[in-house]
C-alpha cells in the first residue's frame, strides 16, 4: 500500500510571496521509495496523495518585529504611525531592539520630514512614499495592534473556508495543492501542511494524515526607498517622463544562486539567502526602478529562462542573454551564469547584438604572440570563461532637437562581468582593453553614444579603471608589474579613444552634500558598490560617452552604516552583495558636419 514516510519543509520560516514546496517521501507498494507526486489523475494501486494547507488564525492579533521578523512585536513607534510610514516598519520586539535599531530607524523619520516640499506636497521616492514625522513609542505588550495587510503575493486559488475551531484558534483552509505561496493575509499566522493517502474510489483517507506546522508567516522585507537625485538644475521627483529625450540605465550584479551559499554569506539568514526569497525581492527592486535599459550580471542560465525573462516580459521588457563559456566551468550548463540585458519595448527597438567571448580573444592572442611551448601556460592564465554582451538599440522617443529631426537615435550598451581573481591583474586589464577595442570599432562605424556597464571587479585607481576613465594607463602603474605573459607591453598600447566618463562621478560636481559623503574625493567614485563581511569597495560602474550624452540624475548611493545593521550584503532587505547603480541620460544634440 502507498504510504507517506516523511514530510518536511526546507525552511520553517514562511515569507509572503515565496512559494513553500514541501519535501514528501513516499513508499510505493513494491517497497521502492521516491519523492514523486501521486496525483488523483494518476493513482498508484487505487491510491493517491491529497494535500491541504491551513492558516491557523488565533483570536489574538499579532504584529511582527520589523528588525527580527521571526519575533512577535511588543513595541510600536508612534512617529512612524503619524508619519504614515509603512506600518510594518514601526514594530519592534523589545525595547532593546528599538534602541539598537534607532540609529537606522530614525532615517525613516528624517526621510519622511524631507519628503515634504515647500508647498506641503509629498515628494515621491522612486521606491515608496513617506510623509512628515513626529516621534514617540507605543508600548504594545498585549499585541492588540493588527498589521495592515499589504498586497504582496498571490491570492489563494482555493477560497478560504473555516474547517475547524479549537479554543481560541480557527483553521482556515487556504490551499489544496502541494505547494503554497503565503499572502499578506497570512502574516503573523502559523500555517499547517497536511498530506494524506486517499482511496481513489471512496475518496476517503487511509490512515492518519502527516502534518507540519510552520513558524509565523513574516512579511517580505523590502528595500528602503532610494531616490533619484538630479545632478542638473532640473527637479527630479517621482517617475520619469518617458515622453522626454531622457532614458535610464540600470546596472546590477544580482548574485548568482550557485554562489549564494551559507559558507560564503553565513551572516545572512538562510531564508533570506534562499533563491525563492531572493528572486522575489530582486524582482520587486528591479521593477521598482522603472529603468528603460537593465544590465544584470551573474544571472544563472535557468533563472534567466524560467524567471527573469518571463517576469520582466510582463513589465514590457525584451530580454537578451550571453552565457559564460564553459572551458573552465565544470558544473551544469543550467546553473552557469552570464550577462542579461533588458530594454523596454515601448522605448527602444533592437538593432544588433555582439557577443564577446574573452576565451576566443585569448586563443587569438596566444596564436599571434606566444611561442608554442608557452601556449598552454598562457591559455591556462587567460581562459576564464568571462563574456560581454553588446547591444545596439534604436530609441523610439524624440531627442527634441531641431538638428536631429528625422535622424535615428542609436545607443550602444555593453554589459560585462570581468574576471574576479584578485591576483590576475593582467587578465582583468586585458579583458577590459579587449572590450574597449571592440567598442571602438563599433563607434568608428556609426555616430553612436556608448554605455559601458557591469561588474569590472576592479577598484577605482586600478589599471582597468584608469583605462576606462582616462583612456590610458600610466606606464609606472603598479598593476603593470604583474604581466608574466608580456601581454601588456608596451604600456603605450593600453589606450582607447572613446570619451568615457563614469556616471557617478557627477555626484562630485554638485552641491548634494549627503551624496558627496558617499563618494571618494580622490577618485570621484562611490565609496562602495560591493559590501560583504570581508570586503567593501567599488567594483561596478556605468561609463558613458561624454561627447554625446549628459547625466541628468543618479540613483542615490547607500550608507555603509545602514547596511552594517545586518552585518553586510546580502541581507533580508537587499538580496545581492552588490548595490544597483542607475543613471538617467539625455542625448546631446548632434552638430552638423
Amino acid at each position: 500500500m502507498l504510504s507517506v514516510l516523511r514530510v518536511h519543509l526546507p525552511s520553517d520560516i514562511p515569507i509572503v510571496g515565496c512559494e513553500l514546496s514541501p519535501y514528501v517521501l513516499i513508499r510505493h507498494p513494491d517497497k521502492t521509495v521516491s519523492t514523486e507526486d501521486v496525483p488523483e489523475s494518476a493513482p498508484v494501486e487505487g491510491c493517491f496523495l491529497r494535500y491541504k494547507w491551513y492558516r491557523i488564525q488565533s483570536d489574538k492579533k499579532v504584529a511582527i518585529c520589523s528588525v527580527h521578523p521571526s519575533e512577535q512585536a511588543t513595541l510600536q513607534c508612534l512617529g512612524c504611525v503619524k508619519a504614515k510610514i509603512p506600518v510594518a516598519k514601526s514594530y519592534h520586539c523589545t525595547p532593546k531592539c528599538f534602541s539598537d535599531a534607532w540609529q537606522h530607524h530614525r532615517v525613516l523619520h528624517e526621510r519622511a520630514a524631507s519628503a515634504v516640499n515647500e508647498n506641503g506636497n509629498e515628494e515621491e521616492d522612486i521606491y515608496g512614499r513617506f510623509n512628515n514625522t513626529t516621534s514617540g513609542i507605543n508600548n504594545n505588550n498585549n499585541s492588540n495592534t493588527s498589521v495592515q495587510p499589504v498586497v504582496n503575493g498571490t491570492t489563494p486559488l482555493y477560497p478560504a473556508a473555516v474547517t475547524q475551531r479549537n479554543g481560541g484558534e480557527t483553521w482556515f483552509e487556504v490551499g489544496r495543492s502541494k505547494t503554497y505561496t503565503p499572502t499578506a493575509d497570512d502574516i503573523g499566522h502559523v500555517l499547517k501542511f497536511e498530506c494524506v493517502v486517499v482511496d481513489s474510489e471512496t475518496k476517503t483517507p487511509i490512515g492518519q494524515p502527516n502534518t507540519i506546522l510552520t513558524s509565523r508567516v513574516i512579511p517580505a522585507p523590502s528595500p528602503s526607498p532610494r531616490r533619484l537625485i538630479s545632478v542638473t538644475n532640473a527637479d527630479v521627483a517621482g517617475h520619469l517622463d518617458s515622453s522626454t529625450g531622457t532614458f535610464t540605465v540600470l546596472s546590477y550584479n544580482v548574485l548568482c544562486d550557485s554562489y549564494a551559499t551559507s559558507d560564503m554569506y553565513g551572516y545572512c539568514p538562510s531564508w533570506a539567502l534562499s533563491w525563492p526569497y531572493r528572486r522575489q525581492n530582486l524582482l520587486r527592486e528591479i521593477v521598482g526602478y522603472l529603468a528603460d535599459i537593465v544590465c544584470l550580471q551573474e544571472v544563472q542560465s535557468d533563472h534567466f529562462e524560467e524567471f527573469f525573462a518571463p517576469e520582466l516580459d510582463k513589465h514590457g521588457y525584451q530580454a537578451l542573454f550571453k552565457r559564460r563559456t564553459t572551458e573552465v566551468y565544470n558544473g551544469s550548463n543550467q546553473t552557469i551564469d552570464g550577462c542579461a540585458t533588458f530594454f523596454r519595448r515601448d522605448r527602444f527597438s533592437h538593432v544588433k547584438k555582439y557577443e564577446v567571448e574573452f576565451n576566443k580573444a585569448a586563443q587569438s592572442l596566444t596564436d599571434a604572440l606566444v611561442p608554442n611551448a608557452q601556449k598552454k601556460t598562457a591559455l591556462n592564465r587567460l581562459v576564464k570563461d568571462n563574456v560581454a554582451l553588446i547591444v545596439v538599440l534604436e530609441a523610439k522617443f524624440s531627442n527634441q532637437g531641431v538638428d536631429n529631426l528625422g535622424k535615428r537615435q542609436l545607443v550602444c550598451v555593453a554589459n560585462t562581468h570581468v574576471n574576479v581573481q584578485h591576483d590576475l591583474k593582467d587578465v582583468k586589464l586585458w579583458q577590459v582593453h579587449t572590450l574597449l577595442k571592440g567598442l571602438e570599432k563599433i563607434a568608428a562605424s556609426a555616430d553612436i553614444p556608448m554605455l559601458v556597464c557591469g561588474d569590472f571587479n576592479s577598484v577605482p585607481g586600478s589599471a582597468p579603471h584608469a583605462l576606462l576613465a582616462i583612456g590610458k594607463v600610466d606606464p609606472m602603474h603598479p598593476d603593470l608589474a604583474v604581466d608574466p605573459l608580456g601581454i601588456l607591453r608596451p604600456a603605450t598600447k593600453l589606450t582607447h579613444t572613446l570619451p568615457l566618463v563614469s556616471a557617478y562621478s557627477s555626484f562630485a560636481r554638485i552641491g548634494y552634500e549627503q551624496q558627496k559623503k558617499r563618494v571618494d574625493p580622490n577618485t570621484n567614485e562611490p565609496l562602495f558598490t560591493n559590501c560583504t563581511r570581508d570586503f567593501i569597495g567599488t567594483l561596478d560602474y556605468i561609463f558613458y560617452s561624454a561627447d554625446s550624452l549628459t547625466v541628468e540624475s543618479l540613483l542615490e548611493l547607500l550608507d555603509e552604516d545602514s547596511l552594517r545593521k545586518d552585518t553586510a550584503l546580502p541581507s533580508p532587505e537587499w538580496s545581492s552583495d552588490h548595490i544597483a547603480l542607475l543613471a538617467e541620460f539625455r542625448c546631446k544634440p548632434r552638430t552638423r558636419r
